[in-house]
Protein backbone atom coordinates (compact mmCIF):
# COMPACT_ATOMS: atom_id res chain seq x y z
CA UNK A 1 0.00 0.00 0.00
CA UNK A 2 1.18 3.52 -0.98
CA UNK A 3 1.85 5.67 2.07
CA UNK A 4 1.84 9.13 -0.18
CA UNK A 5 5.63 9.46 -0.12
CA UNK A 6 7.48 8.57 -2.94
CA UNK A 7 10.95 7.73 -1.30
CA UNK A 8 9.72 6.09 1.56
CA UNK A 9 7.79 3.85 -0.69
CA UNK A 10 10.48 3.20 -3.01
CA UNK A 11 12.58 2.12 -0.25
CA UNK A 12 10.57 -0.14 1.24
CA UNK A 13 10.14 -2.14 -2.19
CA UNK A 14 14.16 -2.17 -1.93
CA UNK A 15 14.11 -3.39 1.24
CA UNK A 16 11.81 -6.69 0.04
CA UNK A 17 14.77 -7.67 -2.33
CA UNK A 18 17.11 -7.37 0.99
CA UNK A 19 14.91 -8.94 3.46
CA UNK A 20 14.77 -12.10 0.65
CA UNK A 21 18.44 -12.22 1.19
CA UNK A 22 18.93 -12.22 4.85
CA UNK A 23 18.45 -16.17 4.97
CA UNK A 24 21.74 -18.09 4.25
CA UNK A 25 19.68 -20.75 3.09
CA UNK A 26 17.95 -19.09 0.48
CA UNK A 27 21.23 -17.32 -0.86
CA UNK A 28 22.34 -21.24 -1.08
CA UNK A 29 19.61 -21.81 -3.17
CA UNK A 30 20.32 -19.01 -5.14
CA UNK A 31 23.29 -20.50 -5.95
CA UNK A 32 22.42 -24.02 -7.03
CA UNK A 33 19.74 -22.32 -9.19
CA UNK A 34 22.55 -20.10 -11.00
CA UNK A 35 24.17 -23.28 -11.75
CA UNK A 36 20.80 -24.85 -14.06
CA UNK A 37 17.30 -24.50 -13.76
CA UNK A 38 15.95 -26.64 -10.78
CA UNK A 39 13.09 -28.24 -9.83
CA UNK A 40 11.93 -27.77 -6.07
CA UNK A 41 12.65 -31.79 -5.43
CA UNK A 42 16.15 -31.71 -6.56
CA UNK A 43 17.07 -27.96 -4.97
CA UNK A 44 15.14 -29.48 -1.55
CA UNK A 45 17.91 -32.49 -1.90
CA UNK A 46 21.07 -30.89 -2.72
CA UNK A 47 20.28 -27.86 -0.20
CA UNK A 48 19.39 -30.92 2.27
CA UNK A 49 16.32 -28.80 3.19
CA UNK A 50 12.64 -30.75 3.31
CA UNK A 51 10.32 -29.71 0.36
CA UNK A 52 8.30 -27.79 2.57
CA UNK A 53 11.09 -25.80 3.74
CA UNK A 54 12.60 -25.31 0.26
CA UNK A 55 9.63 -24.37 -1.08
CA UNK A 56 8.62 -21.73 1.41
CA UNK A 57 12.01 -19.81 0.42
CA UNK A 58 11.32 -20.59 -3.28
CA UNK A 59 8.38 -18.24 -2.65
CA UNK A 60 9.86 -15.74 -0.35
CA UNK A 61 12.65 -15.41 -3.61
CA UNK A 62 9.84 -15.21 -6.02
CA UNK A 63 8.08 -12.90 -4.43
CA UNK A 64 11.06 -10.53 -4.26
CA UNK A 65 12.01 -10.91 -8.37
CA UNK A 66 14.80 -13.27 -8.12
CA UNK A 67 13.39 -16.45 -9.74
CA UNK A 68 10.78 -17.14 -12.04
CA UNK A 69 9.11 -20.50 -12.44
CA UNK A 70 7.36 -22.85 -14.73
CA UNK A 71 5.55 -25.79 -14.72
CA UNK A 72 6.01 -29.03 -16.07
CA UNK A 73 3.50 -31.54 -15.68
CA UNK A 74 3.67 -32.35 -11.17
CA UNK A 75 7.40 -30.58 -10.95
CA UNK A 76 7.78 -26.87 -10.68
CA UNK A 77 11.46 -25.63 -12.26
CA UNK A 78 13.03 -22.42 -10.94
CA UNK A 79 15.72 -20.21 -12.72
CA UNK A 80 16.99 -17.14 -12.09
CA UNK A 81 15.02 -13.68 -13.48
CA UNK A 82 18.13 -12.49 -14.78
CA UNK A 83 22.04 -12.26 -14.87
CA UNK A 84 22.01 -9.51 -12.40
CA UNK A 85 20.64 -11.32 -9.51
CA UNK A 86 24.40 -13.03 -10.19
CA UNK A 87 25.71 -9.15 -10.40
CA UNK A 88 23.61 -8.72 -6.87
CA UNK A 89 25.20 -11.90 -5.23
CA UNK A 90 28.74 -11.09 -6.00
CA UNK A 91 28.30 -7.71 -4.50
CA UNK A 92 27.21 -9.41 -1.75
CA UNK A 93 29.80 -11.69 -1.27
CA UNK A 94 32.40 -9.23 -2.05
CA UNK A 95 30.95 -6.77 0.48
CA UNK A 96 31.19 -9.19 3.28
CA UNK A 97 33.94 -10.56 2.80
CA UNK A 98 36.11 -6.60 2.74
CA UNK A 99 33.98 -5.36 5.86
CA UNK A 100 33.34 -8.34 7.88
CA UNK A 101 35.64 -9.88 10.22
CA UNK A 102 33.77 -13.17 10.70
CA UNK A 103 33.45 -14.06 6.96
CA UNK A 104 37.68 -13.58 6.54
CA UNK A 105 37.71 -15.83 9.48
CA UNK A 106 35.59 -17.79 7.97
CA UNK A 107 37.43 -17.95 4.45
CA UNK A 108 41.01 -18.77 5.88
CA UNK A 109 40.34 -21.25 8.14
CA UNK A 110 37.96 -23.17 5.63
CA UNK A 111 39.33 -22.21 2.18
CA UNK A 112 42.57 -20.44 2.30
CA UNK A 113 44.14 -23.02 4.08
CA UNK A 114 43.23 -25.55 1.76
CA UNK A 115 44.88 -23.59 -1.37
CA UNK A 116 46.81 -19.94 -0.90
CA UNK A 117 47.99 -19.93 -4.40
CA UNK A 118 46.59 -16.93 -6.91
CA UNK A 119 43.69 -18.82 -8.52
CA UNK A 120 43.26 -18.50 -12.40
CA UNK A 121 41.69 -15.56 -14.06
CA UNK A 122 39.32 -16.68 -17.09
CA UNK A 123 41.00 -14.72 -19.80
CA UNK A 124 44.06 -16.64 -18.65
CA UNK A 125 42.50 -20.32 -18.45
CA UNK A 126 40.44 -19.35 -21.62
CA UNK A 127 43.46 -18.62 -23.76
CA UNK A 128 45.89 -21.28 -21.86
CA UNK A 129 42.69 -23.61 -22.44
CA UNK A 130 42.54 -23.09 -26.15
CA UNK A 131 46.29 -23.69 -26.57
CA UNK A 132 46.24 -27.02 -25.32
CA UNK A 133 48.27 -26.12 -22.05
CA UNK A 134 45.56 -27.46 -19.28
CA UNK A 135 43.20 -29.50 -18.49
CA UNK A 136 39.91 -27.74 -17.45
CA UNK A 137 38.46 -29.74 -14.52
CA UNK A 138 34.36 -29.05 -13.53
CA UNK A 139 33.88 -30.57 -10.60
CA UNK A 140 30.02 -29.88 -10.09
CA UNK A 141 27.66 -32.72 -10.31
CA UNK A 142 26.55 -34.12 -13.78
CA UNK A 143 23.20 -32.49 -14.13
CA UNK A 144 25.18 -28.63 -13.50
CA UNK A 145 27.59 -29.42 -15.87
CA UNK A 146 25.63 -30.73 -18.77
CA UNK A 147 23.59 -27.07 -18.32
CA UNK A 148 26.65 -25.41 -19.35
CA UNK A 149 30.57 -25.37 -18.56
CA UNK A 150 33.71 -23.97 -19.78
CA UNK A 151 34.20 -25.02 -23.54
CA UNK A 152 36.51 -28.25 -23.32
CA UNK A 153 35.69 -28.82 -19.37
CA UNK A 154 35.71 -32.33 -18.42
CA UNK A 155 33.13 -33.00 -15.90
CA UNK A 156 34.54 -35.51 -12.67
CA UNK A 157 32.18 -34.66 -10.05
CA UNK A 158 34.46 -34.42 -6.58
CA UNK A 159 33.36 -37.21 -5.03
CA UNK A 160 34.54 -39.58 -7.91
CA UNK A 161 37.71 -37.55 -8.65
CA UNK A 162 39.84 -40.16 -6.77
CA UNK A 163 39.03 -43.49 -8.56
CA UNK A 164 38.85 -41.27 -11.93
CA UNK A 165 43.00 -39.73 -11.75
CA UNK A 166 43.94 -42.04 -14.81
CA UNK A 167 41.69 -40.13 -17.38
CA UNK A 168 43.86 -36.57 -15.92
CA UNK A 169 46.78 -36.54 -17.67
CA UNK A 170 49.60 -36.18 -15.00
CA UNK A 171 51.66 -33.72 -17.88
CA UNK A 172 49.10 -31.35 -18.04
CA UNK A 173 48.53 -28.20 -15.10
CA UNK A 174 45.10 -28.85 -13.96
CA UNK A 175 42.66 -26.23 -13.52
CA UNK A 176 39.50 -26.44 -11.06
CA UNK A 177 36.46 -24.98 -10.61
CA UNK A 178 32.77 -25.24 -9.19
CA UNK A 179 29.60 -23.24 -8.26
CA UNK A 180 31.36 -19.77 -6.96
CA UNK A 181 34.15 -18.22 -5.58
CA UNK A 182 33.49 -19.43 -2.27
CA UNK A 183 32.44 -23.16 -3.25
CA UNK A 184 34.46 -26.02 -1.48
CA UNK A 185 34.19 -28.40 -4.24
CA UNK A 186 37.53 -26.87 -6.19
CA UNK A 187 39.56 -25.81 -3.03
CA UNK A 188 38.77 -29.68 -2.37
CA UNK A 189 39.76 -30.87 -5.78
CA UNK A 190 43.10 -29.14 -5.91
CA UNK A 191 43.86 -30.13 -3.05
CA UNK A 192 43.75 -33.81 -4.03
CA UNK A 193 45.35 -33.51 -7.09
CA UNK A 194 48.09 -31.84 -5.46
CA UNK A 195 48.43 -35.06 -3.20
CA UNK A 196 48.82 -37.00 -6.05
CA UNK A 197 51.71 -35.52 -7.56
CA UNK A 198 49.25 -33.16 -9.97
CA UNK A 199 50.26 -29.52 -10.93
CA UNK A 200 46.91 -27.81 -9.96
CA UNK A 201 44.99 -24.50 -9.73
CA UNK A 202 41.78 -22.98 -9.39
CA UNK A 203 39.64 -21.05 -11.26
CA UNK A 204 39.47 -17.37 -9.92
CA UNK A 205 35.58 -18.08 -9.22
CA UNK A 206 32.94 -20.59 -10.72
CA UNK A 207 30.80 -21.11 -13.97
CA UNK A 208 27.86 -18.26 -12.94
CA UNK A 209 30.48 -16.08 -12.76
CA UNK A 210 32.13 -16.73 -15.95
CA UNK A 211 29.21 -17.58 -17.86
CA UNK A 212 27.85 -13.56 -16.45
CA UNK A 213 30.70 -12.29 -17.46
CA UNK A 214 30.31 -13.18 -21.76
CA UNK A 215 32.98 -15.94 -21.45
CA UNK A 216 32.02 -19.01 -24.41
CA UNK A 217 30.20 -21.79 -22.80
CA UNK A 218 28.82 -24.79 -23.96
CA UNK A 219 26.34 -27.22 -22.88
CA UNK A 220 25.36 -31.38 -23.48
CA UNK A 221 21.71 -30.88 -23.70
Amino acid sequence: MSSGNFKHDLFSQFARVGKALSNGNRLELLEFIAQAERSVDELAQVAGLTMANTSQHLRVLKQAGLVTCRKEGLKVYYRLSGDDVLVLLDALRTTAERHLAEVKQLVQSYLTTRDELEPLARQELLDRARDGLVTVLDVRPEEEYAAGHVPGAINIPLQDLESHLADLDPKHEVVAYCRGPHCILAFDAVAKLRDKGFKAARLEDGFPEWRQAGMPVETTH
